[in-house]
Order: structure tokens, then C-alpha cells, then sequence
């Protein structure tokens, strides 16, 4: 098991609209300054900041399917399938890109969300009919015991169903407080971890200690388990997103 941890400095940053909507990338484009360009099918991860009115004009997608989960505040979103959407928080909107679609996006008010790319078998995504859904916080599988609360966004029995392989949970832990991540036997699979608020011990083969902000990065080849904890006495909130470390298709672009 290889573990990483990432810190702001070594993550991507971008701007949009004057600076009105500012990005930390965890795993961003070339050149953004990201150490992490992909993560097997996940190969973009932005938490964009809106202190105010912004939007991104309209721009093209294809083959991709894209995530955007509301962190906070509302995101807006318009497409060329005739779309006119709000996203409020906890809620999630998916486009499954596939022959071609474009789309403009932003938030009339303050905001926080992510935007995640996943890449499905190009060749076959292209083929298919553009799709968009969206969903609210209500939708998503929650639990909450002994100060752990663990939303399902992808994967369970989350009502999301994409092509490209990913899981995706979003979990707060109290003080004391600890969650335990099993990977599969037998498969290589890569964790991406993004510590959105609090500070926390991830414990594997090793224990290391991360901070608010920071990426870690965890792969196993032969299955295992993670325990990340809160020693604190503020709350941790993270997300973790699993993906294959490789997958039987081509990839649009290998990493460096």
C-alpha cells in the first residue's frame, strides 16, 4: 500500500470570470501545477470557491461524464439539450457527455462544489446520446452511528449509475471519531481523499497525519483496509473517491 499526502501548494489552482469563481485542482490539467494529472478513469478534480455572482460562459463536452456536487450555496447550469437547472447543496448533477453536448455554469451567490471528470471507453461514450440528471442530498444513501456519518454519492446504493468505475463517499467525523475503507482482494484500486474541513490521521500500513486542504493519495494492490480518524475536536469532513488503478480500455491521455 502506497500512501501520499498532497499538500494546497502541490495541488492546481485556476480562475474563472475575473476571479470570481477560484479552483484548488487536487488532480488538474497539465501545466496547473497539479503533482497528480490522473488517478486511473478520474482524471480532473477541482473545489471551486465563489465569493460572488459568477458564471463560466458556454463551453463544449465530449465522451466525459462530469460531476458536480454542491458543497454549499446553489450552482445554475444551462446546456444545449435545453436544460435550465439549480443545484442546491448536498445535490448532485451528472452529465454524461457522449456524442457531444455544451454546457454554461455558476452560481448567482456565494458557492462551494466540486467538478469531477471521469473517463468511461471513449471509442463506445461517443456513440451514445448526451445525457444530464441531477439529484438531491435526499436521494443519496446516508447512515450515521457512534459519531460517523458516511454519505453514498457513487456506487451502493447510490441512484447515480455511470459507465466509468468509481465510488464516492462523503463522511464526517466527530471527535474520536473514526471510519474504516475496505478495497477489494485482488484488485488495484487507488483512493483519492480530499479533507474539505478538520485536520486527521489516515492509518494503513502506516499512520500518517493530514490537514484541512490536503490530497492523499492511497494505493492498494491486494486489498486492505484505511482507518482515518479524527483526533481532534473540531469536525473532519472528507471525500474519498475509488477508482481502478488501471482499467481494459485505452485512456484519452496516460499520465506523466
Amino acid at each position: 500500500m502506497k500512501i501520499r499526502v498532497v499538500s494546497p501548494d502541490e495541488q492546481g489552482k485556476g480562475e474563472f470570470d475575473g476571479g470570481k469563481i477560484k479552483e484548488q485542482k487536487p488532480i488538474g490539467f497539465s501545466g496547473e501545477g497539479s503533482i497528480f494529472n490522473r488517478l486511473g478513469p478520474l482524471f480532473y478534480w477541482a473545489w471551486a470557491h465563489i465569493e460572488e455572482a459568477g458564471e463560466i460562459g458556454e463551453h463544449p463536452h465530449k465522451g466525459f461524464e462530469i460531476l458536480t456536487y454542491v458543497l454549499g450555496g446553489k450552482s445554475s447550469h444551462r446546456d444545449s439539450l435545453g436544460t435550465q437547472s439549480v443545484v442546491s447543496e448536498g445535490g448532485v448533477q451528472v452529465m454524461q457527455t457522449g456524442s457531444g453536448m455544451w454546457h454554461a455554469e455558476g452560481s448567482d451567490g456565494p458557492a462551494e462544489l466540486f467538478q469531477i471528470w471521469l473517463e468511461p471507453h471513449l471509442s463506445k461514450a461517443v456513440k451514445r446520446e448526451p445525457v444530464y440528471a441531477k439529484y438531491t442530498h435526499e436521494q443519496f444513501p446516508r447512515t450515521s452511528e457512534n459519531g460517523v456519518s458516511v454519505k453514498t454519492i457513487l456506487g451502493g446504493q447510490s441512484p447515480i449509475e455511470l459507465v466509468a468505475d468509481a465510488a464516492m463517499v462523503e463522511v464526517e467525523l466527530e471527535a474520536g471519531a473514526s471510519h474504516t475503507y475496505s478495497y477489494s482482494l485482488g484488485r488495484s484500486r487507488i483512493a483519492g481523499i480530499l479533507a474539505i474541513r478538520g485536520d486527521g490521521m489516515l492509518a494503513g500500513e502506516q499512520e500518517i497525519s493530514f490537514a484541512n486542504k490536503d490530497f492523499i493519495v492511497v494505493q492498494s494492490k491486494d486489498g486492505g483496509e484505511i482507518r482515518i480518524s479524527n483526533q481532534g475536536q473540531a469536525l473532519l469532513r472528507f471525500i474519498m473517491i475509488d477508482v481502478p488503478a488501471e482499467v481494459d480500455y485505452p485512456l484519452y491521455n496516460k499520465p506523466l
